[in-house]
């Protein structure tokens, strides 16, 4: 009861904090999103957007009682716009101190875990001895493709962006990538859950960086403090009230293949 009590507090200081600025009293949240990164944020065939992202933000709107409205963004990482106030949050990044140099973040929304997957008979391994001189394929603007740029390009191993993982999925099949760098989550939907997938796995062990995050939260403006700590609020409620766990249960987030050589 008491931590109701807080978060309809931190709400009515969320309203206060709008009205202090000169704007009107918040009654809508706008999130901004990327939606090619199915099954956290994409649309469906109707155009809708959907995924446990978009659950999430519209789960925790309705017990912020306020409207969620969705800005699509072509990146992720679009710092300058919401410094513009295009929108008030970016739902779905990675916490790193890169980031945080621009935003600050909400607690985490959940964990997520970075594998290399390709072909089960390839030997490969998550290291650049293993990696150099192949061809790696990471996600445009995605936490991973800053890694991988940042840690294996300058030694040999070739980063190839896509825009989207089907696409990705494609080119790993066909060959014209040799491995890629992805969430077990996405790249499980994306191809290994799939009968194209048959042949690749997870090879070698997770990789853990500071670059790449552990794990997904909210990125606001750093004045925004009402904001950040109305949403922590209102996640917490979510978590305690069972919600939170009936959201994500269907995208088998602990789901984590194995392979051979683990």
């Amino acid at each position: 009861m008491a931590l109701i009590h807080i978060c309809v507090v931190l709400a009515l200081l969320l309203a206060a904090d709008s009205v202090a600025a000169g704007e009107s009293p918040r009654r809508e949240i706008r999130f901004a999103v990327a939606a090619q990164f199915a099954p956290f944020q994409s649309r469906n065939p109707q155009g809708q957007l959907v995924g446990l992202n978009i659950d999430l933000g519209n789960a925790l709107c309705v017990q912020l009682n306020v409207r969620c409205t969705w800005v699509d963004q072509v990146l992720v990482e679009n710092f300058p716009a919401l410094e513009a106030r295009q929108f008030d949050a970016i739902m779905g990044m990675a916490p790193t101190s890169t980031r945080r140099r621009w935003v600050n973040f909400t607690d985490e929304l959940y964990p997520f875990t970075t594998r290399l997957v390709a072909r089960r008979t390839s030997g490969l391994l998550p290291t650049v001895r293993s990696l150099k001189g192949k061809r790696v394929g990471v996600l445009l603007g995605s936490n991973r493709e800053a890694f991988a740029r940042a840690q294996w390009a300058p030694k040999g191993v070739i980063v190839k962006s896509f825009w989207l993982n089907d696409e990705l999925a494609r080119s790993l099949v066909a060959g014209d990538i040799d491995a890629t760098l992805q969430g077990t989550v996405e790249i499980r939907e994306a191809l290994l859950d799939t009968v194209d997938g048959q042949d690749f796995d997870f090879l070698g062990p997770a990789i853990s960086a500071e670059l790449l995050g552990s794990g997904v939260a909210i990125a606001v403006r750093k004045p925004d403090t009402a904001l950040r700590n109305a949403l922590n609020c209102a996640l917490e409620q979510l978590m305690q009230s069972g919600e939170y766990q009936r959201i994500i249960q269907p995208y088998r987030l602990d789901a984590v293949s194995v392979a051979p050589n683990d």
